[in-house]
């Protein structure tokens, strides 16, 4: 803020041709210095910043998923199924983000797109949890009819191969929805 005192001495100055007017000019320069912001710096080294209260990160939902098995344990299924449904959509978001940023990297640092399909498959495989304890769930409450979408999402994002899939698939099975069992190759255990 520019102190009254200092522009009235600017006005009862007098500048006496070109030196006074610069010299004139300095002492604005130097009364609006407090206003400019402070000039940039460098870091030294990139940083992790975890915003503080975030629950977009892979950590964050593997948290809700352990805080929903706890509610479910305890009898408390409406609980239990809110914070699966965090989990759930937490997953979708990051999957979605982690493909945006893969995908605009591609091309220009290898190390970034392969960062991003790690997390990204991460992510998706959260998802998949997460739609089986949902459908555990819908299943322990009698509502299949809820169970069953959440099922074949996980044997389509997973595929019949994955564990996660053969489980989903099994409880199609299981809940009449398809006949046909999946013997997976190599596995003991058939469908």
């Amino acid at each position: 803020m520019i102190r009254p005192s200092a522009v009235s001495a600017l006005r009862s100055a007098r500048p006496s041709g070109l030196a006074g007017v610069c010299g004139s000019c300095l002492a604005l320069l130097a009364l609006a210095q407090p206003l400019l912001p402070p000039p940039a710096r460098a870091q030294a080294a990139p940083q992790t910043v975890q915003p503080a209260g975030t629950d977009l990160n892979l950590s964050a939902v593997k948290t809700l998923l352990s805080r929903g098995d706890a509610a479910v344990a305890s009898g408390n299924l409406a609980e239990g199924r809110r914070l699966y449904d965090l989990a759930r959509d937490a997953s979708r978001r990051l999957l979605g983000f982690y493909r945006d940023l893969s995908g605009s990297f591609r091309g220009l640092d290898a190390r970034i797109p392969r960062e991003m399909d790690d997390k990204g498959r991460e992510a998706l495989t959260l998802l998949a949890e997460s739609n089986l304890r949902l459908a555990a769930l819908f299943r322990r409450q009698n509502q299949p009819e809820v169970a069953i979408p959440l099922l074949v999402e996980v044997v389509k994002i997973m595929t019949p191969t994955n564990e996660a899939g053969r489980k989903a698939y099994q409880q199609l099975v299981e809940l009449g929805f398809v006949i046909t069992p999946y013997n997976a190759p190599g596995s003991a255990a058939g469908g």
